[in-house]
């Protein structure tokens, strides 16, 4: 989730897969409870940037919540964040602490796309 002005990511659920019909209906309702104005879902893209097995799950899955969600969905490419969130909270963290590194790898992606899409500083009312 990002903050109001769409600068900032963080961390606010993790969803346990149950089946698309389940998993859709949790996604709007939280889109709903948040006041989301868009939603951004990572894409595994492989190392090499083509599109295995995993990634055509994905595509698939946000088919079916397109045609149910009326908000826009972006894919966003996720290589590598589980690997940046691990080193992110390992750094940051106690050892021994259960950690959440697919919540913080989701951050990651939409910070991520937060910063592009954010103007230049120089552009931005303040």
């Amino acid at each position: 989730m990002s903050d109001p002005l769409g600068i900032l990511a963080s961390p606010l659920t993790i969803l346990v897969r149950q089946n698309a019909a389940a998993d859709i209906r949790a996604i709007i309702d939280i889109a709903r409870a948040n006041d989301a104005g868009r939603i951004i879902v990572g894409l595994p893209v492989n190392m090499d940037g083509t599109f295995g097995s995993q990634a055509e799950k994905v595509r698939n899955f946000v088919k079916e919540l397109r045609l149910i969600m009326p908000l826009p969905i972006e894919f966003r490419d996720e290589r590598l964040t589980t690997v940046q969130a691990k080193q992110f909270l390992q750094s940051t963290r106690k050892t021994g602490r259960d950690t959440r590194y697919d919540a913080a790898a989701a951050a990651l992606i939409l910070q991520s796309y937060l910063d592009d899409a954010l103007p230049p500083k120089e552009e931005r009312e303040e």
